[in-house]
């Protein structure tokens, strides 16, 4: 993990967390008031944000991290995402980090991006993929256990190879 000085960061970074900010201000948070805004940059420079939307029943509600992510993949921006930006509510000494959800869609849509946040003292830290989602599932286990299905596969036999 990186801590920086916002000051200390290079252009296309505090551009990127102003844009997280910005997106905060669209979050529909009525039930917890805890408003996230996220951005995305691809390697193009081109910048995706989201915000968190809050459904009155839960779990239909999506984070700002997936709703950026999601735009960039949908908008055909997605092939090679680099950075992300996380911005929340300022509490006590803590940074805002993505939930366990975004970090696997973080895994599998941007693994190579290295995800940023501010604290409330003004400080910005870093983190990569892995600092947040150390032993992943992906499509690694994925393709083991397609190439398992292969073997266990059989015809409609029961346990003594009869035909059921």
């Amino acid at each position: 993990m990186r801590s920086q000085l916002r000051s200390e960061l290079d252009d296309l970074t505090r551009r990127l967390i102003d844009q997280a900010i910005e997106a905060r201000t669209n979050a529909h948070a009525p039930y917890s008031g805890f408003a996230v805004g996220a951005a995305v940059r691809s390697a193009n420079g081109r910048v995706y944000s989201g915000c968190n939307i809050e459904i009155s029943s839960y779990g239909l509600t999506m984070c700002a991290e997936r709703v950026a992510l999601f735009a960039a993949r949908a908008e055909g921006g997605a092939q090679k995402l680099e950075a992300i930006a996380v911005i929340g509510p300022q509490i006590e000494n803590t940074a805002i980090w993505p939930c366990g959800a975004c970090r696997q869609v973080i895994w599998d849509l941007a693994p190579e991006a290295s995800i940023y946040t501010a604290t409330p003292d003004g400080r910005i830290e870093c983190r990569t993929c892995a600092d947040l989602l150390p032993d992943p599932f992906g499509a690694a286990q994925l393709s083991v256990h397609r190439d398992s299905l292969a073997f266990n596969e059989t015809s409609d036999q029961d346990e003594t190879g009869e035909d059921t």
